[in-house]
């Protein structure tokens, strides 16, 4: 498979995530008495990793996630020459998703009274952020650090399940489990990122559209996100062993399916 055609479905599965995960968010977790909350979201984005890990896992490995392409290269599941591609599919992907969310939601309860509103605001689009923008005002350190800690928690799991020596049948559930998981503990925090990609489109979209806060904040979610990759990338090469069995990373190979 080309590089073009593996980015063209990194671009494709990440505008999934976005419209799955963020629209969720944006369109059904306020609904007056029916609203799905922070755990309908959580769910919403494990969802959109699992679909995808099915359905271009076999193509591009479904990274869908500049920090999980990163974290594989450091770990040596993955070509860091096919890295810039990749990074510019996912964040084309998340861009164009975001855009569609917010044309989509600019008509919530317009022909009907009594329903949900969408108004333009700092925090639309479920952008992330750090205190004002923090969904229960957490400040930047504890945001930073919540980031760093919940990607390295879930590329060490993406490494873990893809494995060779592992048994990844159902890699794709384990790790939309994971992205779940992780959400439930993070929305609180800083709306969950742990994808560079993923705070790109919206917090891009909302800046273009006139409230830009979200944008000067976005620096936290590449920055924490990478770090936190790269901890992992280099942490799993401490469990993998050659044939001799001393401890060593094995060849680069072809990037695992079922990564978000």
């Amino acid at each position: 498979m080309s590089l073009i055609q593996r980015s063209v479905a990194e671009a494709i599965g990440t505008f999934w995530l976005v419209l799955g995960g963020c629209g969720a968010a944006v369109f059904a977790a306020g609904v007056p008495d029916v609203g799905i909350g922070y755990l309908g979201v959580a769910l919403a984005f494990g969802l959109t990793v699992l679909t995808m890990a099915y359905a271009i896992g076999h193509i591009s490995g479904c990274h869908l996630n500049p920090a999980v392409s990163v974290g594989l290269a450091m770990g040596g599941r993955f070509s860091w020459g096919d890295l810039p591609m990749y990074v510019i599919a996912q964040t084309i992907g998340a861009i164009a998703a975001a855009f569609l969310i917010l044309y989509v939601a600019s008509d919530m309860g317009v022909f009907k009274e009594g329903q949900a509103t969408f108004e333009l605001a700092a925090n639309s689009l479920a952008v992330n952020g750090y205190g004002e923008l923090s969904p229960q005002g957490y400040g930047m350190m504890a945001g930073l650090l919540t980031e760093l800690v919940m990607t390295f928690m879930f590329l060490f799991i993406i490494l873990g399940v893809t494995d060779k020596r592992g048994t990844a049948v159902a890699g794709g559930l384990a790790i939309g489990l994971a992205l779940t998981l992780i959400h439930l503990i993070s929305i609180p925090v800083t709306n969950t990122s742990v994808n560079p990609a993923r705070s790109t489109g919206p917090a891009l979209v909302l800046a273009l559209s006139g409230e830009g806060k979200a944008l000067a904040q976005l620096w936290l979610f590449w920055v924490a996100p990478i770090l936190g990759a790269v901890g992992a990338g280099l942490a799993y090469r401490l469990f993998e062993v050659r044939k001799d069995g001393a401890g060593v990373v094995p060849p680069a190979a072809a990037a695992p399916t079922g990564t978000a």
